[in-house]
């Protein structure tokens, strides 16, 4: 008995008087959104906890992707907040705690920056420029019309877009779709393919006409509210979504546990506990040192050049035959790679070369943490 294959509706077989149909499975779409966390649930750095940026000039992740930067005198204050629109459980909440008008040269943003080879098939620069939709929920305490850009990586390719907030303290969605620049230069391997950037109070030479490409470093559109010139103004912001098509669809939400994947790529840090393994593999190579060994879940985007850490040399210990404090913070190690990483660490006295063991916390306060971020 003949069996079909149709491409649209799946495997068809007659039998007897009629049909049997095994409906086609369509292939699920993978990273149908391009912004990873757009949902604001991973924050590996702060945990949930309000910090304060990090002084004019100084880059800054907030929730993992999310990036603040501010070269004027304003300040804010930033959080993972559970003030979120329904079906969301999280957002990313910026307050205004010293405010300041831009001037010139002025950048203040919050900013995702996507990995080339996720933006490779978006063929933009090319005749073949596909079209792409932006939407995300927004709350804020101040209304009108907002903005923001997107970049290439050199940052001389820029699409200026504006979208308006109507009632204060209230979510509302917004959707900008945007025709692929078929000028420019755009990355398409493991550096800044794409940048997406909220502005949040820039100076005029940062802003240009809303909806068109430009070759330009434009950070956001002449006409935009200045959030920086409010003193305890609030901005939230969560469900960004990036996507091939001219339509905002539903939001896509991808596992836990495949979300932290995603942003474990840029920045990967040990969990802090109050007395824990942090390296199942130690080394001694002398009586007073000794290395830590640990692979990355997932591989970094490039190799890290330096180690992140917490606490003081008390807050970590040898463990092997006997346990011996450390008499200085871990430190980097060039051994490290994208796959894999090793920290150095230093005791007074007390191991012996050749001697494995393991590295501990011993207080909640010790972690260690590498970046690869873009």
């Amino acid at each position: 008995m003949p069996i079909t294959l149709n491409g649209d509706t799946g495997i068809q077989t007659p039998m007897y008087n009629g049909t049997i149909t095994a409906n086609a499975v369509t292939p699920s779409v993978n990273m149908k959104n391009r912004i990873i966390n757009g949902a604001m649930v991973i924050d590996q750095r702060n945990a949930g906890a309000s910090v304060a940026n990090a002084g004019a000039g100084t880059a800054q992740y907030l929730l993992d992707r999310w990036q603040f930067f501010e070269n004027g005198s304003m300040a804010f204050s930033a959080q993972q907040s559970t003030t979120a629109p329904t079906g969301f459980v999280n957002s990313l909440l910026l307050t205004v705690t010293t405010s300041a008008s831009p001037s010139s040269a002025t950048r203040c943003q919050l900013v995702q920056r996507i990995e080339g080879f996720n933006t490779a098939d978006l063929m933009w620069g090319t005749a073949n420029a596909r079209t792409v939709t932006l939407s995300f929920w927004v709350r804020s305490s101040l209304t009108g019309t907002f903005g923001g850009s997107m970049q290439n990586n050199a940052q001389n390719r820029a699409y200026p877009f504006q979208y308006t907030i109507s009632s204060a303290n209230t979510w509302e969605q917004k959707s900008i779709t945007v025709a692929g620049d078929t000028s420019g230069t755009w990355v398409t391997n493991n550096e800044i393919g794409l940048s997406i950037t909220f502005d949040l109070g820039m100076g005029s030479d940062l802003l240009g006409t809303a909806g068109a490409w430009a070759s330009s470093d434009f950070r956001g559109a002449t006409g935009d509210v200045k959030l920086a010139e409010t003193n305890g103004a609030t901005w939230y912001v969560t469900g960004v979504q990036l996507e091939v098509g001219s339509t905002a669809t539903s939001f896509d939400y991808r596992p836990y546990g495949t979300e932290l994947a995603l942003c474990q790529r840029y920045y990967y840090k040990t969990t802090t506990v109050a007395t824990g393994v942090i390296a199942v593999g130690a080394f001694a190579d002398s009586t007073t040192s000794f290395g830590g060994y640990g692979s990355f879940p997932i591989r970094l985007r490039a190799t890290p050049t330096a180690l992140s850490q917490s606490g003081t040399a008390s807050d970590y210990n040898w463990n092997g035959t006997s346990s011996v404090a450390c008499s200085a913070v871990p430190t980097f190690s060039s051994r490290t790679t994208a796959d894999m990483w090793q920290v150095n660490f230093t005791v007074s006295s007390g191991l012996t070369a050749g001697h494995g063991g393991s590295v501990v916390t011993v207080s909640g306060n010790g972690f260690l943490a590498w970046s690869a971020e873009l």
